[in-house]
């Protein structure tokens, strides 16, 4: 069902996350990945999508390979880099050898995968010994299913604030996220994670929670209230 979900709605995210059209990933994510990744030679993007990510790191790594599930992303991966180095298949099974990468990314990726523990069994696999892998997160705070923003009109002005669903229990949910675009999306808490790296030998070094980036306050006025909540966390894990 994911991967049918994606097929069926890969333009939606092409035409709104990428190519400049989104600014957390403009501002904040991709520089983000080329900071953190710098120097790392044979590195894996676990979900490429249609491949920006993989795009900004070539321009920085030597050896960069992006994989994804669907076709409808791979092949405009690899018609705008103008580049073979991408390869469909599942986070769950990479189709490579063992310790073959010293660096690998997963970028808003593991909150739609429902067999997280395998993915991050894999993610080990392939990584060779002290490899990074940076796992970056819609932060499970504020992706809580049931999570929003609230305007308290009892009070003048009205204030502005974000509600907070049920954090602590998992759930999978299929979202609208435009009119006619579903998308699936499982939400955990951030230990679960945490706790999955941990059982597969990758020690968490650095956790980040930035700000949203001035782009995103920008969008409209109520999310200036948004200034200080986190949308993304960012794990920095090495294999140990």
């Amino acid at each position: 069902m994911t991967e049918e979900l994606w097929e069926t709605h890969a333009k939606w995210w092409q035409q709104e996350f990428t190519d400049g059209a989104d600014a957390e990933y403009e501002d904040q994510i991709l520089p983000l990945a080329a900071e953190i990744l710098a120097g790392f030679t044979r590195v894996l993007d676990i979900g490429c999508g249609e491949g920006q990510v993989t795009r900004r790191l070539a321009s920085h790594n030597s050896n960069v390979l992006g994989l994804d599930a669907t076709w409808a992303q791979i092949s405009v991966a690899a018609s705008r880099a103008n580049s073979d180095a991408y390869v469909r298949g599942s986070a769950v099974a990479l189709p490579f050898r063992d310790h073959v990468f010293d660096a690998a990314l997963a970028c808003l990726v593991f909150e739609h995968i429902a067999e997280m523990h395998a993915a991050i069994e894999e993610v080990t696999r392939v990584l060779q010994p002290s490899g990074r892998f940076v796992l970056m997160l819609n932060h499970p705070l504020t992706q809580t299913p049931g999570s929003g923003w609230v305007e308290d009109h009892m009070h003048d002005p009205p204030s502005h604030y974000w509600r907070i669903g049920q954090y602590l229990v998992e759930q999978e949910t299929i979202e609208e996220v435009e009119l006619g675009v579903h998308i699936p999306f499982i939400h955990r808490p951030l230990g679960a994670y945490v706790n999955a790296l941990a059982d597969n030998g990758l020690r968490v070094e650095r956790m980040l929670e930035p700000a949203p980036p001035q782009g995103f306050i920008e969008r409209h006025d109520s999310y200036a209230a948004a200034a200080f909540i986190p949308r993304l966390v960012v794990l920095i894990c090495r294999k140990d």
